[in-house]
C-alpha cells in the first residue's frame, strides 16, 4: 500500500469525496487488478526504457495487436539505442512500414542520435531530459518516467482520459488540447507513488480491455466502485468527445509503367512533408470531375498514345501504351486526408527514350518491396498482383 497520496490540486468538486484512505485503496485495487490480469506483451518483458519508448511510439494511432509484430522486428533489427541510431534512413523506415505517421520514426532517431551523444547512450531517467528529446511529448515521458524508471508521472492519452472522464463524470471535452489539464491534475492527485509504473500501465490495460469506448464491462470493473458515472447510471455520456473534421478528399492516378524487361517505374517521394523519402508509383493529382469519368463508355475508352491531349499522364505519353481501363482504385485515410487511387498500367517498349527523373528507377517486381513503401503503396501492389499485371 502506498504510503500517503500526493496532496495535488485539483477542482473540489471532482475530488470532493477522495479522502486520502480513498485514494490509497484506488491505488492498490487497480495495481492488485493489473497484477494478476496484465496482458502478456513483448514491451513488458522488462523495464528496459528503450522498448518501452519504441512500443509506446508505435501504439500511437496503432491497436496492440497491429504492433507486436513490428515491435519484434524493429528490436530484433536495432536491439540498442546505438544501433538505432546509426542506422540508415531507408533501414528505419522500411522498418516503419505500413505503421503510418513515418515522422514518428524520423523524430525517434533524431532522438536516439541526441541519447548517444549527449547522454552516453543512454535513455535519462529525469522528466526534464526525457521530455527534452525529439518527438517525446506529455504522455511518452510519462510512460518511459514511471514504467521504466518507477517516477510518478501521468501518462495520459485517450485511455487514461475515458477512465478518469466515468471516474469522475468530467465533463471536458477530450478532444480538445486544453481538456488535458482537467486530467493531469487529477492523475496527479491519484496516481500511485510507490508503484507508478503497475499504476499506468494498470490504467492503460484498463482503458483498453474493460473501460472500452463502447459496451464497457463495467460489472469486471476493478475500480468500479469508485465510479462516479457508474453509481449515476451516466457512463454512456462519458467521455465527451467532439467529431473530427472529415478528412478532405484528394484524387490521384497512378502511373504503374513496365518496361521489356519486366521491370516497373518507382519514384521517392520528396524529402520534406506527407510521406517524405517513402518510394512509389508516380501519381498525378488530379480532379474530381477528372477521376470520375464513365471509363466504361467506349467513348472514354480511347489510345492516349494516339491522342495525348486527351491524357493524363503526361511525362510520359509518347513512349507508353496504356490500358484503355484503369486497373483498379485504392483509398486510403490519413488523419485530415483521404486518397482516391485510380490504378494505371502501361508498357514502355524502350525504355531508353523515357528521360527518368533523378528520384526514378527501374526495378524488379521481386525488388520493389525491399524498399520502404507507404500503406497506398503495398494497396496498389496487393491489387496488381490481384489482376495478374505484376
Amino acid at each position: 500500500m502506498s504510503k500517503q497520496a500526493k496532496q495535488v490540486e485539483v477542482t473540489p468538486d471532482y475530488l470532493a469525496e477522495w479522502n486520502e484512505p480513498r485514494i490509497l485503496q484506488f491505488q492498490d485495487d487497480l495495481v492488485h487488478w493489473y497484477s494478476q490480469r496484465k496482458r502478456d506483451l513483448p514491451w513488458r518483458l522488462n523495464q528496459d526504457p528503450y522498448r518501452i519508448w519504441v512500443s509506446e511510439i508505435m501504439l500511437q494511432q496503432t491497436q496492440v495487436i497491429t504492433v507486436i509484430p513490428y515491435f519484434e522486428r524493429f528490436m530484433e533489427w536495432f536491439p540498442t539505442i546505438k544501433d538505432f541510431a546509426e542506422a540508415p534512413e531507408e533501414r528505419i523506415l522500411k522498418a516503419w512500414e505500413g505503421l503510418g505517421y513515418y515522422s514518428r520514426v524520423r523524430n525517434m532517431q533524431k532522438a536516439a542520435q541526441t541519447i548517444v551523444s549527449d547522454h552516453q547512450g543512454e535513455m535519462p531517467t529525469n522528466v526534464a531530459d526525457i521530455s527534452e528529446l525529439k518527438g517525446i511529448g506529455p504522455y511518452t515521458t510519462g510512460a518511459i518516467a514511471s514504467i521504466a524508471f518507477d517516477i510518478p508521472e501521468p501518462a495520459i492519452d485517450g485511455n487514461v482520459m475515458r477512465v478518469y472522464s466515468r471516474l469522475f463524470e468530467v465533463s471536458d471535452d477530450i478532444a480538445k488540447p486544453s481538456s488535458r489539464k482537467t486530467f493531469d491534475k487529477l492523475v496527479r492527485a491519484t496516481i500511485s507513488q510507490t508503484d507508478p509504473s503497475s499504476f499506468n500501465q494498470g490504467l492503460m490495460d484498463l482503458g483498453a480491455t474493460i473501460c472500452k469506448p463502447t459496451s464497457p464491462l463495467c460489472e469486471e470493473c476493478p475500480v468500479r466502485e469508485y465510479c462516479a458515472s457508474l453509481a449515476k447510471n451516466t457512463v454512456g455520456q462519458y467521455p465527451v468527445k467532439s467529431k473530427k473534421v472529415k478528412a478532405r478528399p484528394v484524387y490521384y492516378q497512378a502511373q504503374v509503367i513496365r518496361n521489356q524487361k519486366g521491370e516497373l517505374l518507382i519514384e521517392q517521394r520528396p524529402s520534406e512533408g506527407l510521406l517524405a523519402n517513402l518510394w512509389q508509383f508516380p501519381l498525378v493529382e488530379v480532379s474530381a470531375d477528372e477521376y470520375k469519368k464513365d471509363w466504361s463508355s467506349e467513348a472514354l475508352a480511347y489510345d492516349l498514345v494516339a491522342e495525348p491531349e486527351q491524357a493524363y499522364l503526361s511525362d510520359v505519353i509518347n513512349q507508353v501504351v496504356w490500358l484503355e481501363k484503369p486497373v483498379g482504385e485504392v483509398t486510403h485515410i490519413f488523419s485530415h486526408l483521404k486518397w482516391f487511387i485510380q490504378v494505371t498500367f502501361g508498357v514502355v517498349k524502350d525504355a531508353e527514350e523515357l528521360c527518368l527523373k533523378e528520384n526514378q528507377r527501374w526495378v524488379k517486381p521481386i525488388e520493389v518491396d525491399s524498399y520502404p513503401l507507404p500503406k497506398p503503396q503495398t494497396k496498389m501492389l496487393e491489387l496488381l498482383k490481384k489482376e495478374n499485371i505484376i
